[in-house]
């Protein structure tokens, strides 16, 4: 095993001791992370990103330029969080009482897309391949392939793996991309 870093770190980056970065990860200027912060293989960290204690990555996690990751916050294989993406990590906050011991986890599931300036309210679990629209506001659970947009975010449609609008005709949709097919039933989206 390699004594030098498999990844790429501009030089302006705090990368802290004991921070776990994945082969072929790039992190970009003004980034840091802290060392309890796991990073994925082929992960790329855009500028001034700051990943926190507790945060997971996956492997190939696209994160674009100020978003910033706080302790709780897992996000699987193929995410990507758009420019400025809010996290949150305690319900109620307030400055003079310490919540440090009450952080939520927040999950982002295999390959969701979350588009710029959206908020993402801690607790929630958004599902594989979910698509939130940019600036909406997620404050409760997000089903899989969902199309996500507003404030408070609502579900409009749904979206394929390969980030198509689905249009379904008894229970079955094709994605004009892939020509893979889903199913509608019980409420819920699946690939067939």
């Amino acid at each position: 095993m390699s004594d030098f870093p498999t990844y790429f770190a501009h030089p302006t980056a705090v990368i802290d001791n004991g921070c776990s970065i994945g082969n072929d990860s790039k992190i970009w200027h003004f980034s840091h992370l802290m060392e309890k912060a796991e990073i994925g293989e082929n992960c790329n960290i855009g500028q001034n990103v700051f990943i926190a204690n507790n945060v997971v990555l996956g492997k190939n996690v696209k994160v674009q330029n100020n978003v910033s990751l706080y302790s709780g916050v897992i996000c699987e294989d193929d995410v990507f969080l758009g420019p400025s993406v809010v996290f949150t990590n305690v319900k109620n906050p307030r400055s003079a009482i310490s919540r440090k011991d009450n952080f939520s986890q927040t999950v982002i599931k295999k390959g969701a897309s979350i588009g710029a300036n959206a908020t993402i309210v801690c607790g929630v679990t958004i599902g594989s391949f979910a698509f939130v629209g940019a600036g909406a506001v997620i404050t409760k659970d997000v089903l899989p392939f969902a199309l996500m947009i507003g404030v408070p975010a609502k579900q409009t449609g749904w979206m394929s793996e390969h980030g198509k609008i689905l249009k379904f005709t008894d229970g079955i949709a094709l994605c004009r991309e892939s020509g893979e097919k889903y199913k509608l039933e019980n409420g819920n989206c699946e690939r067939i």
